[in-house]
């Protein structure tokens, strides 16, 4: 590591503090045995490690005090994940005495003259990752024991520490509050979104009430192939995955057999609305979008509907199934054991209130988005000042481990 501020030393992690992990437990017997004891250390896992590093002792997960087997971490300790997706990301300030899992490293200073909190703000630092990404071993992706060390560590003093750690704290706490304000400010804007949904849609003064099959042809469509790709009749298809809360997503376009009489069946036609019909989620189950021709001859899946709008306006449809599916509708109407299955049939027998005229439709359009197009650009520069503050926060941390607090 380089620019060491003068006063201070770089040492390996391995000279500073032990480094160990913990034990696994068979998923049986962690159920048997384990869980549900009033008594015990909590027992820590990877997955009770949050990227944020906030972690969840009250799992339901508990060691007897008497069971000498298990690694114990102190309370002022840090966690680290050392293998798998989440090596190196999360990691975590420990208040309590734990046991935890051998997929997690503890860090446990050797000295009072080393802060636990500050090796803690230093494994939050892109500079610890890029050291520990740099010593990722193995097909699952993970740092040994002994690799992991060898990351190095600028240390100046241990009231140097502490100041630093104080003006962390304090920096992220005002960092931490804006966070909050900015994402308060989205959840303010899904409501006013739903709301003006809700105003538009109420059943006015001559409006209609139709069942859905009764505006145009709804169609489940085809199942997967056994085959990946035929080499005679290669055929690029929406599936629900494709289906985005923004819109259509075409950079994961998979391809399967479709003949041509099947294409002609399942192909997709500008302006056909098409809704993911099964997920694992109750809730991304009907979510809607309109098919601009994005991709040529393409086809759909029998995870996806399409509603083919015979004379209605089909964009005062599709905005009336944004309504459904953000108010949860869709959502309470699913079957199924496991997938979440919204069902052609049970579709097609819903109802929408629609207005006679095309003009009026037209008109609800337009105010609709009008009105939206404002939220649109409230939450684009909301989330680009959510992006500015993980920026920040890593600069925060850059100037604090070379000396600039």
């Amino acid at each position: 590591m380089n620019n060491i501020p003068d006063g201070w030393k770089e040492y390996r992690l391995e000279e500073i503090a032990e480094i160990y992990n913990g034990n696994s437990i068979n998923k049986t017997v962690k159920a048997e045995k384990y869980t549900g004891l009033k008594e015990g250390y909590n027992f820590i896992g990877t997955k009770d490690v949050g990227f944020d590093g906030i972690v969840n002792y009250e799992n339901g997960v508990k060691i007897p005090f008497g069971e000498s087997k298990f690694k114990i971490a102190p309370a002022d300790c840090v966690f680290v994940c050392s293998e798998g997706g989440s090596a190196g990301k999360k990691t975590a300030y420990i208040t309590q005495k734990v046991c935890f899992g051998n997929k997690l490293f503890a860090i446990v200073p050797k000295t009072k003259d080393c802060s636990s909190k500050y090796i803690y703000y230093f494994t939050r630092s892109n500079n610890f990752f890029d050291q520990f990404k740099s010593l990722l071993a193995g097909i699952i992706g993970g740092v040994s024991n002994k690799n992991f060390g060898k990351i190095n560590l600028p240390l100046p003093s241990i009231s140097e520490q502490q100041h630093i750690v104080t003006k962390i704290e304090e920096l992220f706490s005002k960092l931490d509050a804006g966070i909050e304000s900015l994402k308060k400010a989205k959840k303010q804007l899904a409501v006013y979104r739903q709301a003006v949904l809700k105003e538009s849609f109420e059943q006015k003064e001559n409006w209609r009430c139709v069942k859905l099959s009764d505006i145009g042809a709804i169609n489940l469509g085809r199942q997967r192939s056994p085959k990946n790709i035929s080499k005679d009749y290669p055929t690029k298809y929406i599936r629900a995955a494709n289906i985005t809360e923004t819109g259509i997503d075409v950079s994961d376009i998979l391809e399967m057999e479709f003949t041509p009489k099947e294409r002609e069946k399942y192909y997709l036609k500008k302006n056909d609305i098409i809704l993911s019909e099964a997920s694992g989620s109750a809730s991304q189950v009907g979510k809607p979008a309109i098919w601009k021709n994005e991709i040529e001859n393409c086809c759909f899946q029998n995870t996806v509907i399409r509603h083919r709008i015979a004379k209605d306006n089909p964009e005062y449809v599709f905005w009336y199934y944004k309504y459904l599916y953000m108010s949860g509708y869709f959502s309470r109407k699913v079957g199924g054991v496991g997938i979440n299955h919204l069902g052609a049939n049970n579709f097609s027998d819903f109802e929408i209130n629609i207005p006679v005229s095309m003009e009026e439709q037209s008109s609800i359009v337009s105010q609709i988005e009008s009105r939206l197009s404002v939220c649109d650009q409230i939450e684009r520069t909301v989330n680009e000042s959510l992006e500015k503050a993980d920026v920040l926060r890593q600069s925060i941390l850059k100037k604090a481990f070379e000396g600039g607090l």
